[in-house]
């Protein structure tokens, strides 16, 4: 039994709704086309990201081993991030039902999908690819906090049954995890995924595109969005203990 398979039925045995969808990544399957789009994707960000995003994603880039040559072998992306938070970036067939997806969350595994854009859908993919999930997302998991946020944003979504209720909880998750932004030593940065995967969105929000607020929970858990669309209004927290502390309010509110 290799390891990937190995791994594969360990998380199988963790979990319920979400177990069908578990795959194993067949790293060896890629190709030098696919590794030459990927190493254009992190160099074309790199830059920017270096300036302007959070220092919290810029370590975790490092601690969780990702390379800009390369795609990611998720295998050793988790061997490398399990040990910090507890998490590990888990190979998923594609997009998943809400159950599966909080469930995941819930155990700290990060659905992870294997697939990467073509060269000539280099800026915006409909469905999330390997970039988005790894690049934009999983560094962050390297951070206690966030990645303490997460799982508890799993555990509170999977409990919950009325759709009004997970509806304001996917705002409090695209406003945080997917387009969030933080104050940091007088400045904005980035660390939602959709900003740090994203050139063309991420410039726009530092150029000064969209309206940015402090990050205030009845106004999240109200502020309704458009997945196909630039964000006309994001929110700033001061720190991730914000974020975490208003899951738990949102918890106690909606539950």
């Amino acid at each position: 039994m290799g390891i990937a398979t190995s791994t594969l039925n360990l998380a199988q045995g963790k979990l319920n709704v979400a177990a069908p969808y578990l795959i194993e990544q067949t790293w060896a399957g890629y190709t030098p086309e696919q590794h030459a789009v990927w190493s254009e994707l992190v160099t074309r960000r790199m830059p920017q990201l270096r300036e302007h995003a959070c220092q919290e994603y810029l370590d975790g880039f490092q601690q969780i081993g990702l390379r800009e040559d390369q795609l990611p072998n998720l295998s050793e992306v988790s061997a490398l991030l399990q040990p910090r938070t507890g998490w590990q970036s888990t190979p998923v067939s594609g997009f998943l039902p809400a159950a599966a997806f909080f469930e995941m969350l819930a155990a700290r595994m990060f659905p992870t999908t294997t697939w990467l854009r073509s060269r000539d859908s280099m800026e915006y993919t409909p469905e999330p690819d390997i970039f988005h999930d790894v690049f934009g997302h999983v560094p962050m998991h390297a951070h206690p906090v966030f990645a303490d946020f997460l799982e508890h944003y799993g555990k509170v979504c999977a409990r919950l049954t009325d759709p009004q209720a997970l509806e304001r909880m996917g705002r409090l998750f695209w406003f945080t995890v997917e387009f969030g932004l933080i104050r940091q030593n007088g400045e904005i940065k980035v660390y939602g995924s959709g900003l740090i995967s994203s050139h063309g969105e991420c410039s726009r929000v530092l150029a000064g595109g969209c309206e940015v607020k402090d990050f205030n929970l009845d106004a999240v858990l109200n502020q309704e969005f458009q997945t196909s669309e630039m964000q006309p209004v994001l929110y700033a927290v001061e720190s991730f203990d914000q974020i975490y502390e208003a899951t738990k309010q949102a918890e106690s509110r909606l539950a």
